[in-house]
Formats: C-alpha cells, structure tokens, sequence
C-alpha cells in the first residue's frame, strides 16, 4: 500500500517525461511532444542535465494533467484500483484491494539524478519525496507478522522522506515503419522515512481490536513494509510499464528524442 501509491504517479511523471522534450505553446489536444516539452537531443554531450530541465519545466503544469503524455492529474492522484495479493511468503500472508485512492502531495517531487544511456537503452532515475497523504477505499485478509487481519472501510497514510531507485530498460520496436522506444523491464527499489496509516473498520466495526491493530501496525510498520516490498515493487513495476507504453508506442523515437 505504502509505495504502490505514491510511485505510480511518481515515475509515471517522471519516467515518461524522462525522455521528451518541451518547449511553451498553447493547450490543444493535437499537440505534438515537441510542442510541449524543451527539445533534447540524443547527440547532446548534457542530455542528462538537459533532461532535468524538461522535467522540472513541466512542474507548473502537472497538479491539472497533461493528456497528451498521458500523464494524469496529480493533485490528488486518482488510482481507480489497486489488487495486492501476498502469498504464503514470510511472516505476511494477505489479500487485499484499494480502491478509489488518492493520493496527495505527488508533484512536490525532487529529481535528485537522471543517468540516460542510449547505447544499452537504459534508465536510472533517483527521485525524493517530502511526503505523501494517501486515502482509499480498503478490503483486507490474511495474517501479518502471525496476527490475523480482516477488514473493509477508509484507509488513510502518511508517509515522509521517500527515496526511490528506479532501472527502465528499454529496446526500439517497428511500429508504422518508425522506431519506437518499448519498456521491457522496471526495476524499483524504494525507502521510506516514516509511514504512519489508519485502517477503519478491522475486524467488522469491533473498535478495541481495531484501535490495537492499527497500533501494532504503526508500531511495526518497518518490518511490515519490508515483507511488502517485493510485491510493491513487481506491481509498481508493472504498471508503469503498461503506463509508459502508452506514450512510447503512440510517438516516435525521432518524435521524442531527436538526433
């Protein structure tokens, strides 16, 4: 829950941003990337840096949205669901859905390094988050660290000083008789501060098991997020890569990053 939220917009506004370019003009749905984003050049000696520039040139317009790089409004981010389902795997065993989340505080994003290497058509990103404030519509079942755990109500998060990793590797695919950049693999690895969230409605409405398990959650919360993270990360990784295909498969290598 912790990480799925926040990185999804998070590397979808950064990741798909990472390799266009921009330039100011007026809103139209027809607009081209290169009317939208600084204009960065795969024989630049500074695309790194150059890349840099165009992320934090779209900062301004990110909270409403930029349809044509399908990148959704961010403040809040609006996640219609999200299925996590932790198998018989260390001490957490839990099926649950959210549903409805939003997620607050996601364009406040720091871009700490950008590293592009087009000869191995591959990515590396490090970005920080000061926080992010998460709700959602919850259902929940299973074990965690031996407890049992069942419930279904609001879920809300806080979660600070957010660091994330994160390895796009790339090849070009044939698509109308153009080059096109295709997402084979995401790799993400990600580190939170601090987390603190409240499940209502555990265990049916019983309010002294539900106040002590939210308490034990918060309490443990470190270990909890550490037995979470590998199916975090797969599905986070999943869906971007969805997500980024979307962009690359509509324009063009010679569209997003020109000789």
């Amino acid at each position: 829950m912790t990480s799925s939220n926040f990185n999804l917009c998070f590397l979808a506004l950064v990741l798909c941003m990472t390799i266009i370019r921009s330039e100011t003009d007026v809103y139209t749905q027809s607009r081209k990337p290169h009317n939208i984003l600084r204009t960065c050049h795969r024989s630049d000696p500074n695309l790194n840096d150059c890349i840099k520039g165009a992320i934090e040139d779209l900062r301004p317009q990110l909270a409403r949205g930029i349809p044509e790089l399908f990148i959704p409004s961010c403040e809040p981010l609006y996640i219609p669901e999200i299925v996590m389902n932790q198998g018989n795997k260390g001490s957490v065993s839990v099926q649950s859905i959210y549903r409805d989340i939003r997620v607050y505080g996601p364009s406040q994003f720091i871009l700490k390094n950008v590293k592009v290497d087009l000869e191995k058509e591959r990515i590396r990103i490090k970005v920080w988050l000061p926080f992010l404030h998460m709700t959602a519509n919850y259902t929940i079942e299973g074990r965690i660290l031996m407890l049992p755990i069942s419930g279904a109500g609001l879920s809300e998060g806080n979660y600070t000083n957010i660091e994330a990793n994160v390895l796009v590797q790339c090849n070009t695919i044939q698509i109308g008789g153009k080059k096109h950049f295709n997402v084979q693999d995401v790799a993400i690895d990600f580190q939170i501060g601090h987390a603190s969230i409240y499940l209502s409605d555990l265990f049916e409405g019983d309010r002294e098991l539900g106040e002590a398990m939210n308490t034990f959650l918060n309490d443990n919360w470190r270990h909890v997020a550490q037995e979470f993270k590998p199916i975090l990360e797969e599905t986070i990784g999943d869906l971007f890569k969805k997500f980024a295909n979307k962009l690359y498969h509509t324009y063009s290598l010679d569209e997003l990053l020109p000789i």
